[in-house]
């Protein structure tokens, strides 16, 4: 991935998705292609069309912050879709780490969502990795895997990756294609922040080779920073669930996240959480049981 083809992919499905009458223009001509012509969205945003046209091609470096904010509302984008385009058309040069250890979760981060037993958290890296998750917060979304896979990059989940290709994620939840969006959308602006990241191009090759579904949403290019919001599960164990959750960003360059969920008190969900943070996992089930009661 480089940023002036992102760049360029970006503008062009960002304006075959305007109509002439969404920016009041009058709609002349047959379309060969939909959406706005070039010279069309040139001029709205006051730059020549040859202009333009090395822009969408990644033939034009460096442009002005003033073309850059121009376009942003020649498009009609918004906060979100506006800051990826800046990043971009203006690439800020990464610090390369200096250090070849694999990324962790912090210590005070590990204390934090282990005091919370009764709140589903997950620790992410800038991939959405699983850097870490307390007990809940794995029985919620990955009850099916090893507590334990965090804490080695071989094993490592990620959600995304997860969400793709695993059957069991994919059954957790009910509003799979929101879920889907919403996950490609945050991997988008980590794209464009980070277009030098080998294993995050590595990533998205392995889901687009692997995934059609995942290729066409990704082709869309869509852009959002999912802080908050809703999530529509249906866990095994507890079925149907509706819960808020929450992203925490730590004050660091790490790229870390934290994910929380929570339910509205005195709802079916609050009670399936406490259901399933006191019960006890099936697999320790299976490990208290006498050997030659197990199933074999």
């Amino acid at each position: 991935m480089t940023n002036h083809s992102e760049l360029g992919e970006f503008l062009r499905v960002r304006r075959a998705a305007l109509q002439p009458e969404d920016v009041g223009l009058l709609n002349y001509g047959i379309r060969r292609v939909p959406g706005l012509r070039r010279e069309e969205l040139a001029m709205l945003a006051g730059v020549s069309s040859t202009y333009y046209t090395r822009l969408e091609q990644g033939q034009s470096a460096n442009a002005s912050e003033a073309v850059i904010d121009a376009i942003a509302r020649a498009l009609n984008l918004n906060t979100d879709e506006r800051a990826h385009l800046f990043n971009l058309a203006r690439p800020v040069a990464s610090k390369r780490r200096t250090s070849a250890r694999a990324d962790k979760a912090r210590p005070g981060t590990l204390r934090l969502i282990q005091s919370m037993p009764n709140t589903p958290a997950i620790v992410l890296g800038r991939r959405s990795e699983v850097l870490a998750w307390n007990r809940l917060g794995h029985r919620l979304v990955a009850g099916h895997l090893d507590f334990d896979a965090p804490s080695s990059p071989a094993t490592r989940p990620n959600m995304t990756r997860l969400l793709f290709l695993d059957p069991h994620t994919r059954e957790l939840y009910t509003r799979w294609r929101e879920e889907a969006t919403r996950a490609v959308s945050s991997l988008r602006l980590v794209a464009g922040r980070s277009n030098d990241d080998a294993e995050l191009a590595s990533l998205v090759g392995e889901l687009t080779m692997n995934s059609e579904e995942f290729a066409k949403l990704w082709a869309r290019h869509p852009v959002e920073n999912c802080m908050s919001g809703l999530k529509y599960l249906h866990h095994p164990e507890v079925g149907d669930l509706e819960l808020h959750f929450e992203v925490l960003t730590p004050p660091d360059e790490s790229g870390h996240r934290i994910l929380m969920y929570a339910a509205d008190p005195g709802l079916p969900a609050a009670e399936a959480l406490q259901l399933l943070a006191s019960a006890q996992p099936v697999a320790d089930l299976e490990a208290d049981r006498p050997l030659g009661s197990r199933p074999l």
